[in-house]
């Protein structure tokens, strides 16, 4: 059995690969320090965070609409979209799923540090590989069950306080800057604890795992004949509808558009987390259609490592050995679990579905037939 080798020259085929992947690694290690700048001292955001949601894709609907008039009309759109209705009806699923994944967010970033924020939302990968297990029958490999327990097994060291041999004073001196040893300024820096926190968290991961497996599934088959920027106004016209309802179930639909509400809202800080949040929706689905898991692993192991410092360096949260180990654990579970991935093509538009299917067995030749690809992303 050989050993898999990674072709570069097929992950980044050219420089609109490369740009696609710096950006999306770079757009996702600002969000949690972008958020967690935002916050007051005692952890909670004096705007409401819900509303910024909703703001947030408004924008992207707006910017999916300008990029699409770029080479089409307007009322072109409008009339894809009225074609498309029963596409547009199936977004809801992952529109809502999204929708309670990107408040959550919020809620988890106010209780975790971005770094531990960021390790625990990687067991969705665990997840999914059940999900695709269980839902679509895919048998996965001895190779990545074991980084699936391996992958589980970084984020419980997370938990683990790890001393070094000799460093006893040292220690006290850092358990004493860190509260008990497990929260930095309010926030759990440990991982897991068996609150309702940790149970949000699940709950947030498990809304990334169902919304990117339907995602995919619509952005890759059912809706493929579909332009990808009328799948994204799909999506953003349905998640506004989602946010909306939760306003109004909260009764704050009224309140949010008062004079103090939206003066907190359209600070600098927070638009620029709307802004963000809005060019992550819109290079996910660069990311989801046009590469594969390969690069996410990649992306998600230099992003976990460069939170890390810049949380150390702008808000002082330190890094224990604990937190280094379950980067290093994590990274390598998952950069394991990704090699040689059977990849979902999509299905491109006036190609016959016979000559579509024998492309992707032709690929499917060339690949490990045990391995599939996961690919599920956060918009």
């Amino acid at each position: 059995m050989t050993n898999p080798r990674i072709n570069w020259g097929e992950l980044f085929p050219n420089k609109k690969s490369i740009i696609i992947f710096l950006t999306y690694m770079s757009l996702f290690v600002s969000q949690g320090i972008l958020v967690t700048a935002s916050q007051r001292a005692d952890n909670s955001y004096s705007y409401n965070t819900v509303l910024v949601v909703l703001l947030t894709e408004i924008l992207k609907l707006v910017i999916s609409t300008l990029l699409y008039c770029r080479e089409n009309s307007f009322h072109s759109l409008v009339s894809r979209v009225v074609e498309g209705r029963q596409v547009l009806a199936l977004y809801f699923v992952p529109a809502f799923l999204y929708c309670l994944y990107n408040n959550l967010a919020f809620v988890n970033l106010s209780t975790f540090d971005p770094t531990t924020y960021y390790l625990l939302l990687q067991l969705r990968v665990v997840i999914t590989g059940v999900l695709f297990q269980i839902i679509f029958k895919k048998s996965l490999s001895r190779k990545q069950w074991f980084s699936l327990c391996l992958l589980t097994l970084g984020c419980m060291l997370k938990q683990w306080n790890f001393t070094l041999p000799g460093s006893s004073g040292d220690g006290a001196a850092e358990q004493q800057k860190s509260d008990d040893g497990s929260t930095f300024h309010g926030k759990n820096i440990s991982g897991f604890d068996l609150s309702f926190s940790a149970v949000l968290i699940l709950v947030q991961t498990v809304c990334s795992c169902l919304a990117g497996v339907y995602n995919e599934y619509l952005l890759k088959r059912k809706g493929s004949d579909i332009n990808i920027y009328v799948q994204n106004v799909f999506m953003y016209l349905d998640s506004i509808v989602c946010n909306l309802f939760i306003l109004m179930f909260r009764g704050e639909l009224a309140a949010v558009v008062t004079r103090e509400h939206l003066a907190e809202v359209f600070r600098f800080e927070v638009l620029v987390i709307m802004v963000n949040n809005a060019a992550i929706g819109i290079i996910t689905s660069f990311f989801l259609k046009y590469m594969n898991s390969i690069l996410k692993t990649f992306a998600s192991a230099l992003e976990l490592m460069f939170t890390a410092i810049l949380c150390y360096l702008l808000f002082s949260i330190p890094i224990y050995l604990n937190t280094v180990l379950a980067i290093f654990v994590v990274s390598y579970s998952i950069y394991l679990y990704s090699l040689n991935p059977v990849v979902n093509l999509a299905n491109k538009p006036g190609v016959p579905s016979g000559e579509g299917k024998a492309k992707d067995e032709s690929r499917k030749a060339l690949l490990n037939e045990d391995d599939v690809e996961l690919q599920m992303e956060d918009v």
